[in-house]
């Protein structure tokens, strides 16, 4: 322990569900494989999903998404919902319910104890299209519209799973859009540090209501031109939407080494920030903004840039993204122009998660960490010309 500064935080346990892996092992096998699990399907199907024929005619439609699968099933009864309340539930909460019951399962403790404080760090996408149709669902008044309104609102999530699994730490719902659920994980970082509670579960969820609807590529936007997410390279275009839930539980190192506890990985340091108004726009990050906030988490980390052998990028593919990353991260690692640092992008199996990109991201390096080995950043072959490899550590893996 002489080598530790006392604010480690370990991953004890974990859960999630992801395009076509319906569980953290499945997660991890289809990484290490570089499968693509962003999904393709026909144009009858995606009329099918309720896609108009006018999209689907566009020449510029991309038929690709990726999508949980099963999504619409919940165990109502193990949380002890009637099923006239799980109907109006957004599909994201339910989702949510399952995936804390089983990261807590996967890390060997259990919420029954009144003297454990465990708190809840959650992350949700605002849901307008399934509050109307929960509203009108219940029409007929099979449940009272206060009970229905905390349904099938997102930022009850947080509350609402903490009552059932009786967690009776702090319980706050984030949302900064794509930072979300690493917020969440920062957040309960913090929350632990402080006292406020003995574990905490952090992470996010991102569920639509469709499936096989694909978008209109528009030059210059997020979204792919072919379906296909390729960060860093020359043929990059955007990334593709997807779906997913991820959970982490955590707790102090000192804690969980003298528990005996299972430690997938140790954070050492993080740290959150805001560009505030130095940026080319209001979705565009700035260097200076990220360079800062990567040097900041180092030094509560204590480590030097040279020893980190792999960052687990955003990744977006995007024109603007991908170029001020890699500078940012060119700066905050002092120009040092050994190639000794691995990068890559989940995005490249997965899709952009929205609200649980950031957890997705992080369990996907914790499991690098877990089993020693760094998984392909999948569809490169060539540098994008736009980004500075030149000036930094980085190559793609």
């Amino acid at each position: 322990m002489e080598e530790y500064t006392g604010l480690e935080i370990a991953v004890i346990g974990m859960a999630g569900r992801f395009p076509k892996a319906k569980s953290i092992k499945q997660f991890w096998e289809n990484l290490r494989n570089g499968e693509d699990c962003i999904s393709e399907f026909s144009y009858e199907e995606a009329l099918e999903e309720g896609e108009s024929e006018e999209s689907l005619n566009d020449p510029a439609y991309v038929k690709s998404n990726a999508f949980l699968e099963d999504k619409e099933f919940f165990d109502s009864n193990f949380f002890n919902y009637r099923p006239d309340e799980a109907e109006l539930m957004d599909p994201q909460v339910r989702i949510f319910h399952e995936c804390c019951w089983k990261a807590l399962e996967d890390s060997g403790y259990s919420s029954e104890n009144p003297r454990q404080n465990i708190s809840l760090f959650a992350a949700g996408a605002p849901n307008i299209n399934w509050g109307m149709y929960s509203l009108f669902k219940n029409q007929e008044g099979l449940v009272d519209e206060y009970s229905a309104s905390n349904l099938r609102e997102i930022t009850f999530m947080s509350t609402r799973v903490s009552y059932k699994l009786n967690l009776r730490g702090p319980a706050v719902f984030i949302n900064s859009a794509c930072s979300s659920s690493l917020i969440a994980i920062h957040q309960a970082c913090a929350s632990l540090l402080m006292g406020e509670c003995e574990m905490a579960l952090a992470g996010g969820v991102r569920v639509n209501n469709y499936s096989r609807k694909g978008y209109v590529y528009e030059e210059n936007m997020i979204l792919s031109k072919d379906g296909k997410c390729r960060p860093f390279d020359v043929d990059s275009s955007g990334t593709v939407g997807g779906e997913g839930a991820g959970i982490v539980v955590l707790k102090r190192l000192q804690d969980a080494i003298e528990d005996g506890d299972n430690i997938y990985a140790i954070i050492k340091g993080s740290s959150m920030n805001n560009d505030g108004s130095d940026k080319v726009g209001y979705t565009a990050p700035s260097v200076e903004g990220q360079a800062s906030l990567i040097s900041r988490a180092q030094q509560m980390a204590g480590v030097e840039a040279d020893s980190i052998q792999y960052i687990e990028a955003h990744g977006t593919a995007t024109e603007l993204g991908d170029p001020i990353e890699i500078e940012a991260l060119n700066e905050a690692f002092a120009h040092n122009t050994q190639k000794h640092c691995a990068i890559g992008s989940v995005k490249s199996n997965i899709g952009h998660l929205d609200t649980a990109a950031g957890v997705a991201g992080f369990i996907k390096t914790v499991l690098a960490i877990h089993h020693r080995e760094i998984p392909a950043s999948l569809h490169f072959t060539a540098p994008n010309p736009k980004i500075n490899f030149q000036d930094g550590p980085f190559y793609v893996n």
